[in-house]
């Protein structure tokens, strides 16, 4: 399966891990871009994502990833015979593949996260995890 990945700069670090981890999966991964978080209109790239993934049929699916998700998904809905959902939950994105045959997935790195390495911040929190440790000890 080929998958067609895209975003604008505020899905890049998004678009970028899940490139990777489809590519650690066995997928072919086609990146029509942006290919840096410098600051970028959505618009082109859900195009390019969509247009790539009709042109390429049944043997392709396409991911794209901006601030919100809704704006690239718009853009990419714009292609015809691109069926793109926006989704923030596995439900929803298995939902659109069986009861809509979605091509392309959109996600929001800002509302979902980046899903990148992130250190345990400490500070204030700290006292929230040794209470859960503590909490351990009462079981």
């Amino acid at each position: 399966m080929t998958i067609v990945v895209g975003s604008d700069h505020a899905g890049y670090k998004l678009k970028q891990y899940l490139k990777d981890r489809l590519t650690a999966w066995g997928h072919d991964v086609e990146d029509v871009g942006t290919h840096s978080d410098e600051r970028c209109d959505y618009p082109r790239f859900g195009e390019a994502v969509g247009r790539r993934v009709v042109e390429l049929g049944d043997e392709a699916r396409g991911v794209c990833v901006c601030g919100s998700g809704v704006g690239i998904s718009m853009a990419a809905n714009k292609v015809a015979g691109v069926r793109a959902a926006l989704v923030s939950e596995p439900t929803a994105a298995k939902l659109s593949r069986q009861h809509n045959d979605a091509n392309v997935i959109c996600f929001g790195e800002r509302l979902i996260g980046a899903a990148v390495d992130a250190p345990f911040e400490g500070g204030r929190h700290a006292a929230r995890v040794a209470q859960l440790g503590d909490l351990d000890q009462k079981r």
